[in-house]
């Protein structure tokens, strides 16, 4: 029995909401007159923080960030994918080595399971403005054993 409840102890702090069936809450990365960026954790086990510092449709070439997780593994190397879509079409695929175990490019680069990351700086981009339209974005950060170290959903909604 009390391995019962102890089983049911750990599935109920994992577990979003405390009942395995919801779905992470969504958040507002930012909200201007013209634009509105939201996100939801993917990843069954964890949500994480993100949030920007300008909200504008046209983008800066620096655009400062903050991020924040624990981490569930260890992080030699860790890369990003990012897939654009509008009306369920994909308009975009993209991919970046963030950190690579010889040139490590963050501090948080080398990070072990149950460290945090928080970073909080630029994020280069080309500087673009964000046409009218409705966009949802996934992202993926996965580590070199291509184990999911976080995941989002954002939708992007332009006038």
């Amino acid at each position: 029995m009390k391995g019962f409840m102890a089983a049911f102890f750990v599935w109920t702090l994992i577990s979003p909401n405390g009942d395995g069936g919801q779905a992470w809450p969504t958040h507002t990365v930012c909200e201007d007159g013209s634009l509105k960026v939201l996100y939801q954790s993917c990843d069954p086990l964890q949500d994480f923080g993100f949030s920007v510092e300008q909200c504008s449709k046209h983008l800066k070439p620096n655009l400062n960030v903050r991020f924040g997780i624990i981490l569930r593994e260890d992080i030699k190397e860790l890369f990003l994918d990012i897939n654009l879509l509008t009306k369920g079409a994909s308009i975009l695929s993209y991919s970046y080595s963030i950190c690579e175990e010889d040139l490590p490019k963050f501090s948080f680069c080398g990070r072990r399971k149950g460290e945090q990351i928080y970073y909080a700086g630029p994020a280069n981009n080309l500087g673009l403005e964000i046409p009218e339209g409705e966009y949802q974005v996934l992202l993926k950060l996965y580590n070199e054993k291509h184990f999911m170290v976080a995941c989002a959903n954002a939708t992007v909604i332009c006038s």
